[in-house]
């Protein structure tokens, strides 16, 4: 399974520290990267996941097997839930059947207006903070941007950006894709927060993994 720590190489990890550096020194804006492995444990995807198949599986067992016997159906209905609940804990892409597309857009969406806050993209100087979000269970990026860049930037820009890093990670040029973006977005800031003669760095370059 990959992780939010093995899903860029130490390579990659250093390309998009390089390209984040190279974004900041010509604009005020504050760039960070940051992968998770999950936004969420799906707590009831795993039970519908164990219930369903478990359930299926103990029924077919005593109908073919145990005479219809309800009193072997329940012992196998229980240890059949734990066992598929468990395998579905360690395959995200079993996992993911039971969970609804719109499940997955909405806590990725909150994962990463949590992280936006938690790593303190909100709190730069000039406003201008930019975190590419990318939650690998669920297949999807997020960019969000602090207020001062959506006066420059609309939301539907940002989103076809991320778009474009999705498309990339499933084509298997995640890296590539993310540094292209990077960039992208790094252009326009630079345009309208061109970086100041007192400009520290504020955030870490580094990819962040949660």
């Amino acid at each position: 399974m990959i992780t939010a720590e093995t899903f860029f190489t130490e390579a990659e990890n250093l390309q998009i520290a390089a390209t984040i550096s190279e974004v900041e020194k010509k604009t005020s804006g504050e760039v960070v990267a940051m992968v998770v492995t999950a936004s969420d444990t799906y707590p009831e995807a795993t039970l519908l996941a164990g219930l369903s198949i478990g359930g299926l599986t103990a029924l077919i067992i005593t109908d073919l097997f145990l005479s219809d016997s309800l009193g072997y159906f329940l012992p196998l209905l229980v240890c059949g839930s734990i066992l598929v609940a468990s395998l579905v804990k360690i395959s995200p892409p079993l996992l993911r059947w039971f969970i609804p597309e719109s499940r997955l857009e909405i806590r990725v969406a909150e994962r990463a207006l949590r992280s936006f806050y938690e790593k303190k993209l909100h709190a730069t100087r000039d406003n201008t903070g930019v975190l590419f979000f990318i939650s690998l269970l669920e297949h999807k990026v997020w960019i969000l941007a602090d207020t001062g860049i959506y006066e420059k930037i609309s939301q539907e820009t940002l989103l076809a950006y991320a778009n474009d890093i999705a498309t990339g990670i499933k084509q298997g040029n995640g890296c590539a894709a993310l540094c292209r973006q990077i960039e992208a977005v790094g252009t326009i800031l630079a345009q309208h927060f061109p970086v100041k003669s007192d400009d520290i760095n504020e955030l870490s370059n580094q990819v962040i993994t949660g």
